[in-house]
């Protein structure tokens, strides 16, 4: 979509139109959450019929609340699938707690940081519900990664209007390509150390039982 197709649905809907796609686009579904809040950002510096204050509220509050359903959606149905599914693609009870482990340890930095990465942004709070990261812990970084991410790209198309926008892109494509490396190397590098990594995960979920 473009800044165009952008600022006339915030024109036409305002604060409700950006709080309801930033909120479904949190909870698991691949909208341009990112682009539509710049291009509220840039409608409110040209027009100021918008507050940039309530923008990044109402962004804010759009992104926890979705991330928080997008949580209860993982662990609830996402949970289930994987239960029922999972072996057929190789997700048995013990890579899942395996899962569930990494989660645990570095669940926080995750959530966090996945926010601000388009096309997989809308999936952090999925993967959080599915591996059973701890509600309180969860809650921290997706209200601090929502908040964030909503001031961010508030702020920064308030200030810089359309040159943050197209900034904004070669930037996200970037931060794929990045994301898409570290995956592939933290793939490696868990089947490198899975045997010492699963003990970990049985050790903590199980008691020490054998998987």
């Amino acid at each position: 979509m473009t800044l165009i197709h952008l600022s006339h649905l915030v024109a036409t809907y305002g604060y409700v139109g950006v709080f309801a796609v930033v909120l479904v686009a949190s909870a698991g579904v691949p909208l341009p959450a990112g682009e539509l809040l710049v291009a509220a950002a840039v409608y409110a510096a040209h027009t100021h019929r918008l507050s940039i204050v309530v923008l990044v509220i109402v962004g804010a509050l759009g992104a926890i609340i979705g991330g928080a359903l997008g949580y209860g959606i993982g662990r609830s149905a996402g949970a289930a699938t994987l239960n029922r599914y999972g072996a057929v693609v190789g997700l048995g009870p013990a890579r899942m707690r395996l899962g569930q482990y990494l989660f645990l340890t570095h669940g926080g930095k995750i959530v966090f940081f996945l926010r601000f990465v388009a096309l997989l942004g809308p999936f952090g709070g999925v993967l959080a519900g599915v591996n059973r990261m701890p509600w309180g812990r969860f809650l921290f970084f997706n209200t601090a990664g929502g908040a964030v991410w909503a001031a961010a790209a508030g702020v920064g198309g308030y200030l810089f209007g359309a040159s943050f926008k197209a900034l904004g892109r070669p930037f996200g494509v970037a931060m794929i390509v990045v994301t898409i490396a570290l995956v592939v190397a933290l793939l490696f590098w868990i089947h490198g150390h899975e045997r010492a990594l699963q003990q970990k995960a049985d050790a903590l979920l199980l008691g020490g039982a054998a998987s």
